[in-house]
């Protein structure tokens, strides 16, 4: 008997056991975690719960086991760590043997994909009954009809309390987040953070969906009242989820998508938001949300009142809410939609000197997805005293299993087939860098969003950016001109063009880790310095 077989045996003994509780209801699932004392129900009928001192992901904790069929195509590095086959192994087998013993057990079953064709189904195996509420909010659920003939092809299996011995177990910490495409698991230890659930699975949705010719996104997409589909691709603090979130245009989902032969489709059931100073008048949508069955993480709560304190970052500034999308009113149903007409790169540059708004070529739209630029603030982490530059490949680096070209060559050839208009918006600092300028208003952006969506700027007049090559419109309807141009908005346009030179330079030192990607897409598309 193989390894593998070993493995699905071990498997079905633990979710046949008598300790494992199937697809409860969320009712259920909120009465688990009360009685368990594993969190508390606020005021809005929501569970809180605390993570302990994981608040966010584990990055250098994270591997993916190194086997025959993988090993040739895994982008191998800091991002996808090998382990070896034998090394999982026995960390699977501990892992089980220390559940089977708990007095309780929870199991998931559900999908990932909204697309019936192409979606996946999975099984999530929890210690913490939070655990579980979470990857029912978060994943997609199965009618009682296709729950009878559900088989899972891909399962998490998560203990929170399980924590390695480094120096037996072959990891660094006591923490795990272990992917085997062979063995088609997911192996979590040592971290109650719920996030590394949700993310473990996009993981797999990167290896996965390309195969199938799929691209994986990591963006959020809604869709216009005439069925036009807009794609929002950003880092943290570039206001993905402010803009995709339009009144007058449908939510497809919030950060990852599919893209196929037939359209677009949400990968997830569920959104994952940030929520630290959330507020009704700011983000209406998410504040309201928040109700019965929905997690709340690390979130601050009033002992008496149970009301949550959304401006309290004193357990993390990464406090999470986690709920069915149903919650949102305005969405599509199911989650799919045609292909995009518009692609948006956000970033926030605090360095001032990005256009607020520019139309990309191709060549452009390969460049800029592969360098996924934003800035880091002065103040946001100990040490930085000064805007600093910082890339995510694709939008999306800690998730990405294959190698970046792989994405990009998949991005170019979508733009071609389905003739996609692609447009970088700065969402960050104008007139100056950060402490200098001020941070571009809200009412230009969307303004300039909206005209990118409606197809106004398609054909309009454009000048180019002499250092970075890109095409800004000379107007945009409810957005003054000076303002599309970012030297005209510095008081001294010298040191525009010193501190444009500077970040142009991050840009092609960021760019020399891609010694595969074509030659054209950098002359094409990068900076003219």
């Amino acid at each position: 008997m193989n390894s593998v077989e070993v493995s699905n045996e071990q498997l079905l003994d633990l979710v046949n056991g008598k300790n494992a509780l199937h697809n409860l209801s969320v009712s259920v699932l909120v009465e688990k975690v009360l009685a368990r004392q594993e969190g508390i129900l606020t005021s809005t009928g929501a569970v809180r719960a605390t993570t302990g001192k994981y608040t966010g992901r584990s990055p250098e904790d994270k591997y993916i086991v190194e086997e025959a069929s993988t090993k040739d195509k895994i982008d191998w590095g800091k991002v996808n760590q090998p382990i070896s086959e034998a090394t999982f192994d026995k960390l699977y087998t501990k892992v089980l043997t220390y559940l089977k013993k708990q007095d309780e057990l929870f199991v998931f079953n559900g999908f990932a994909g909204a697309d019936k064709k192409v979606r996946m189904p999975i099984q999530v195996i929890n210690e913490y009954a939070w655990h579980n509420l979470f990857s029912q909010q978060l994943f997609i659920r199965p009618t009682q009809e296709e729950l009878v003939n559900h088989k899972a092809e891909f399962t998490v299996i998560s203990a929170p309390n399980f924590k390695a011995d480094p120096s037996v177990d072959g990891t660094k910490s006591e923490t795990f987040i272990i992917i085997s495409f062979e063995k088609r698991t997911v192996l979590i230890g040592g971290t109650e953070y719920a996030g590394e659930i949700k993310k473990s699975i996009f993981s797999v949705m990167n290896y996965i969906l390309p195969e199938n010719n799929i691209m994986p996104m990591h963006c959020s997409a809604n869709v216009g009242q005439e069925g036009d589909v807009a794609l929002f691709f950003g880092l943290s603090g570039t206001g993905k989820t402010t803009l995709s979130a339009d009144p007058k245009r449908r939510l497809i989902g919030d950060d990852e998508h599919g893209w196929s032969s037939s359209g677009v489709f949400n990968i997830e059931g569920g959104c994952y938001a940030k929520c630290i100073n959330l507020s009704r008048e700011k983000e209406p949508q998410i504040f309201d949300a928040i109700r019965f069955g929905s997690v709340l993480e690390n979130v601050v709560v009033d002992e008496k009142t149970r009301i949550a304190d959304y401006d309290n970052g004193a357990l993390t500034e990464n406090t999470r809410a986690a709920y069915q999308i149903e919650n949102i009113d305005n969405i599509i149903v199911p989650s799919i939609a045609g292909h995009p007409n518009t692609i948006v790169f956000l970033t926030a540059d605090a360095f001032g000197v990005l256009p607020p708004i520019s139309k990309l070529t191709k060549e452009q739209a390969m460049y800029h997805f592969l360098s996924g630029y934003t800035s880091k603030l002065a103040g946001t982490e100990r040490g930085i005293t000064s805007p600093q530059a910082t890339f995510s490949t694709c939008f999306g680096s800690p998730f990405l299993p294959l190698p970046a070209t792989v994405y990009a060559e998949m991005l170019g050839r979508m733009i071609d087939e389905h003739n996609v208009q692609v447009f970088l918006v700065n969402t960050g600092w104008t007139g100056g860098e950060y402490g200098v300028g001020n941070r571009m208003k809200l009412t230009y952006t969307r303004a300039m969003v909206q005209a990118a969506l409606e197809g106004e700027l398609n054909n309009v007049e454009t000048v180019k950016n002499d250092i970075f090559g890109l095409e800004i419109p000379i107007h945009v309807a409810g957005v003054p001109d000076d303002v599309l141009q970012p030297a005209k908005t510095w008081v001294d346009q010298s040191a525009y063009y010193v501190k444009a030179k500077e970040l142009a330079l991050k840009f092609k030192e960021n760019f020399k880790k891609f010694s595969d990607v074509p030659k054209e897409i950098e002359l094409l598309g990068g900076p003219r310095i």
